[in-house]
Parts: structure tokens; sequence; C-alpha cells
């Protein structure tokens, strides 16, 4: 498929949102900046969130030049290392929180993040891109092989998956950052072609896996239990993102006038931003947010259904999962949709690792975009218990 112009509107959709993150941290910075220096007595400047996330937005957009201009061709070859790379510092990073050691970041019981001095590394983000761009290819040779349901290709699939869950959701103890790994493994699979018998005995270990790592967490079943009870921390956390997002009205309170930021909602300026959002720029900017992730998220899947090559295509499918993880999950959590889970809402939560290589994710979704041909391709299944070969539409139509 010869080169032509990237989908402008992916490009576009994620400036307007990383815009959007650094006004929400330009008003509520100073308050959460009070909240540090009387909370734990820091000295934290007014600024200095607003400044920090400043960098991370420039970091992001060169990261998705960066994403943009490397040829995917050339990325494809060290798949394998991201991937194993990322599982081996989740490794080192829990056998340094076994230690204590410094190097280990740990807050409320978690060590999810390495310190490095003036700044953090959540190798789970790592651990994400390798994921997508490990498991497109295996998915890929192994269906052009005929052996997608072999054994060459359940095993290999079987160990990363379980590795990549295990480390986070048991090691980081991040059901949250597990969530959105499910669903890239879970969607990578749907797409590959697999028959849906597997498919859908995949998807009942992953449940049961989940409703296990939920009743042996004290912590989780709490969680839980919130729905049902008031007297808890979780509790008291999603009533205040409600109290936020109503307050907020039609209009929002304005710039500068949250309440619930200076200090009644844990979290404002990360997992809690969609609630400090709609209080500061009620449900119009709520809309606002949420359609412009859906059109993004619509603008991946169409990308993903007119790349002829499967590989590409699964590639972009895992970047589309990863997002929609995140925004669905973040935004329900705050609406008491969903149990309370932390988990940031992509290019908006203030933080660096996860926009980095959020950024770069959709820096190479976008150079994917430059591929795809005029019609929805028609896609080669393959069939593990017959030789033949049969054509049938995307699953994404």
């Amino acid at each position: 498929m010869r080169r032509h112009k990237s989908d402008r509107t992916i490009a576009a959709l994620t400036f307007v949102l990383l815009c959007i993150g650094l006004i929400v941290i330009y008003a509520i910075g100073p308050m959460r900046a009070n909240v540090m220096n009387s909370v734990y007595g820091s000295n934290v400047g007014e600024n200095d969130f607003f400044i920090q996330q400043l960098r991370n937005v420039i970091l992001s957009l060169v990261v998705i030049v960066l994403a943009f201009k490397i040829p995917y061709q050339y990325m494809r070859k060290y798949a394998k290392f991201v991937m194993f790379g990322g599982l081996i510092l989740c490794g080192i990073l829990f056998g340094l929180s076994l230690i204590n050691s410094p190097l280990a970041k740990c807050e409320l019981g978690a060590c999810r993040w390495f310190n490095l001095g003036g700044f953090s590394l959540q190798p789970a983000e790592i651990l994400k891109l390798g994921l997508v761009l490990y498991l497109a290819q295996l998915i890929a040779e192994r269906k052009a092989e005929g052996k997608l349901g072999s054994s060459d290709f359940w095993i290999p699939f079987a160990i990363v998956s379980i590795l990549s869950l295990g480390f986070v959701v048991v090691a980081q103890k991040d059901l949250g950052t597990g969530i959105a790994i499910a669903a890239i493994i879970l969607s990578m699979l749907f797409m590959s072609g697999v028959k849906m018998r597997y498919f859908i005995g995949v998807l009942a270990i992953c449940l049961a896996g989940g409703v296990a790592s939920i009743v042996v967490s004290p912590h989780r079943m709490e969680r839980l239990m919130t729905f049902h009870s008031e007297d808890s921390s979780d509790a008291y956390h999603i009533e205040n993102a409600m109290i936020a997002i109503g307050t907020g009205g039609f209009w929002g309170v304005g710039m500068g006038n949250s309440v619930q930021a200076t200090g009644y909602l844990p979290e404002s300026i990360n997992d809690s931003v969609f609630a400090i959002m709609g209080e500061t720029f009620g449900f119009v900017g709520l809309v606002v947010v949420i359609g412009c992730f859906t059109a993004l998220l619509m603008r991946l899947l169409r990308t993903a259904n007119y790349l002829e090559n499967d590989e590409e295509s699964l590639v972009v499918i895992g970047v589309f999962a990863w997002a929609t993880a995140h925004v669905v999950v973040n935004v329900a959590s705050m609406t008491g949709l969903l149990p309370l889970t932390g988990i940031t809402l992509p290019l908006l939560s203030y933080g660096g690792t996860s926009m980095l290589f959020t950024a770069a994710a959709l820096g190479i979704a976008l150079q994917l975009s430059c591929y795809t041909s005029r019609e929805p391709r028609q896609e080669k299944v393959v069939s593990t218990s017959q030789p033949k070969v049969r054509t049938m539409r995307r699953r994404l139509e």
C-alpha cells in the first residue's frame, strides 16, 4: 500500500485533549499545591504542577512525532525487546519492593513506580506498549502460517498474558491497569479470527481471575461493597466525585472556583480529574471531553478496519482497547457506575509515564493511518480444523 496522508482527525483530537488537560491542571494546580503544603508540610509552588504538566505535554508531542516518523517496520523488530523489557522491569520493581528499596516508589501499600531521583517511571506502561506490538506480530505470523489454534500460538500467548496480568494485578496491586491489559489481550484475540469457543474460554479465564483477585483482597472487596455501604473511604471518594459533577451544573463554576479540588476530593489532578472537570466546566465541558474521546476512538476503529495488513490492523486495535479501557473505567468510576478503581484518564490526568506511552501508542496508530485503503478490507480467516481459507467481513463492521 502506497503511503498517503495520515488521519489528521486523530492528530487534532489528541492535541485538543492534551490542551484541555493542561488547562485543567492550570486551574486546579494552585489548590493542589496548597493541600500538599498544608497536609504534608511540603514546599510546592502554586505553578509547579502546571509547569510539570506543560513539560509532560511537550515531551508527549515530541514522542508522537517520533512514533509517527520512525518506520513501523523498524519498530516491530524490537517488539519482543519492549515486551520482555517491560516484564523484566516489573519483576525488578517487585523485587525492590520486597526489600523496601528506596528505588521502589510505593503509595497506599502499592509499589508501581521506580523512584529515579527527580522523576518516576511506571514499568506497566512500557509493558502495555510492548504487549500491543508483540501480540500483533505473534497473531499475524501464526495466522499466516495457519497455526492460530496450535500450541505454537497458545503457549507464548498464555505465557506473556499470565505474566503481564500477574505482575500488574498481583505484584503491583494495580487492578485498573490490569483491566486495561486484559482489554488489550481480549480485543486483539477477538479480532485475530480465532474460533469463538477459544475466545470465550480465554474471556472466562480472565473473568475468573478478576473475581479471584477481588475476593482475596480485602481492600478490593471493600471497594465492591461500597455500592451497598456508605461507611468506607471509597464511598467518601465517590460521593465527593458526584458532588463535584453535580455542583458544576450545566456551565460549571468556572476556572479557579473548584471547591472539591481544595482537598475534599482525593487525587483531584490524577484519577479524579474527570469529576473536577465536571465541577469546573459543567455538563457542557464533560460532553465536549467525552465527545472528543468518542471521536478519537471511532477514528482508531476506522483506521484498523481500513488497514489491509493483519499485523498493523491488530496494533491499532490494541491501541483502541488500551485507550477505551482507561476512558470507560475512569468515567464509570467517577460517576458511580463501577466500583472505584485507580486508573488515569488518557492525556488529561496529571502524570508523565502514562501520558508519554499513550502518546507513543497514538503516534504509531497515526503512522499506520497512512496506509489505509479506500474500502474496508476483506479478511482471510484461517480455520484451525480445516485447511481451506474462507473470506469474511471484518468483525469491526
